[in-house]
């Protein structure tokens, strides 16, 4: 039993499943990174405007993984606990609500400029704003489902084949964008258009992939047999928990994407610096984000189990690595800032200098905040896979909206800080959501696993 493993033994079987997952979380960010930095080359204006039309669209579909998130401690549970036919419920209905709730956002996209206009940035930028999410936004669908199958894939703890076929679509972006955002190869040069086409291909080609391999390495689950029937008891189970997940992870998302907001309206080079500082931490926070999963499946699997002595030394095990991790990348921040965030932006483009100066000013802090922002994830990991996702929910909102923008505003506003301002809010909030989360999970820990009913 996992119980009996050393803590060595825990961190080799974290990282067998992690490394992949970390993998693929990585190939997913640089998709984006791929977006921002040939945007950045193409014109700033054009990059000012994917940060602001990338964040909105991120934003809902970070509410909608969370039907993805759901799935996935589940199913490990239902795993573990030899429950099969549970398995194939539970997939199911996650991909019915992410059908419902790809349908449902599709307006938002369509008519998103108003909305960017009311959120105080300038009409140019709103304007390509929209024009970039009426072409991407239908692949929020694609998108949702494919989270829901990565839940289901990590739940039986199958992250190989992520990491692959991520791979492979993130090469094929790199490529479509490339071509359609300057017109090479004889295509038309689209500009920001290009890049969102480039979007789309990507999440659907991800699903279609995603889909083959389910069909063919696992035919025993059985999952698209009779798609088309409700069980509402397992609809219900897996809304309920995605909604809570959702909002969790809303309110971490809707922090970041409201310090771009905040930074907009003090310029667009700070913008563009920001949206570039935002991009290198969000890549280094890939790692977080996969070890995040690894400890929601490894807590599942010892939930399903009630092995409390595995859940606790794997627990134990995450947050060593994470921290170690946050360490590394803080060094890197610290020490080489201005190549890193130069990469995003042309020689040639008479702003360069100063907005990677702004931008590397915002990585030390960064530094700061990559410390906060992997200990509340790996601690929301471990909460998740054990099912406790209702007060997680309310600690998460209260530090980020409560703590974290309150600071912000007043820091870049009231004291005229800038965007430096808005980056110490985001500490401040990952900090306070960091350490409640962690002490919800190793409160009392046998008496949460003994006596949570999910």
């Amino acid at each position: 039993m996992d119980g009996r493993l050393s803590f060595g033994g825990h961190v080799k079987a974290i990282l067998r499943i992690g490394i992949p997952l970390i993998g693929s979380h990585l190939a997913q960010m640089a998709i984006g990174v791929t977006d921002t930095l040939m945007l950045g080359w193409y014109d700033v204006t054009t990059l000012a405007a994917s940060v602001i039309g990338s964040s909105l669209f991120f934003v809902i579909f970070i509410f909608g993984a969370g039907i993805g998130n759901a799935v996935m401690p589940m199913v490990a549970q239902a795993n573990a606990s030899g429950e099969t036919t549970q398995v194939r419920r539970v997939t199911r209905m996650g991909m019915w609500l992410a059908v419902i709730f790809g349908v449902l956002v599709l307006p938002i996209f369509v008519w998103s400029a108003p909305l960017l206009l009311g959120m105080g940035q300038e009409p140019v930028v709103a304007d390509l704003a929209q024009t970039y999410l009426r072409i991407a936004g239908p692949g929020i669908l694609p998108a949702i489902l494919v989270t829901v199958l990565r839940g289901f894939l990590s739940g039986l703890e199958r992250t190989t084949v992520l990491f692959v076929a991520t791979v492979a679509v993130a090469v094929l972006n790199a490529i479509v964008n490339y071509a359609l955002i300057f017109g090479n190869w004889g295509f038309p040069e689209l500009g920001i258009a290009g890049a969102a086409i480039a979007s789309v291909t990507t999440h659907a080609l991800t699903f279609v992939v995603l889909l083959v391999y389910i069909r063919r390495v696992l035919p025993e689950h059985s999952l698209f047999l009779r798609l088309w029937k409700p069980d509402w008891e397992v609809f219900f189970r897996v809304q309920n928990m995605a909604v809570l997940i959702g909002l969790t992870m809303l309110a971490e998302v809707g922090l970041f994407a409201a310090s771009s907001v905040i930074v907009g309206w003090t310029g667009t080079l700070n913008l563009a610096a920001h949206g570039i500082a935002i991009q290198v931490t969000s890549v280094t926070f890939m790692v977080h984000l996969g070890l995040s999963g690894v400890a929601t499946i490894r807590a599942g699997s010892h939930y399903g189990r009630r092995d409390v002595v595995a859940l606790r030394d794997g627990g134990l095990a995450i947050m060593v690595l994470s921290l170690g991790y946050s360490v590394i990348t803080a060094i890197l921040f610290v020490w080489i800032p201005e190549p890193m965030t130069g990469l995003f932006l042309s020689p040639d483009d008479p702003a360069r200098e100063e907005i990677i100066a702004i931008a590397s000013l915002l990585l030390l802090f960064g530094a700061v905040f990559q410390l906060a922002d992997g200990a509340q994830a790996a601690a929301i990991g471990l909460l998740r896979g054990i099912q406790d996702v209702r007060v997680p929910m309310v600690m998460a909102a209260l530090s980020y909206w409560a703590v974290g923008i309150p600071v912000a505003l007043v820091l870049s506003t009231l004291f005229e800080l800038g965007a430096p301002g808005v980056w110490m809010g985001l500490i401040a909030g990952l900090t306070c959501a960091g350490i409640l989360l962690n002490l919800r999970f190793w409160r009392d820990l046998s008496k949460t696993v003994r006596y949570r009913d999910g």
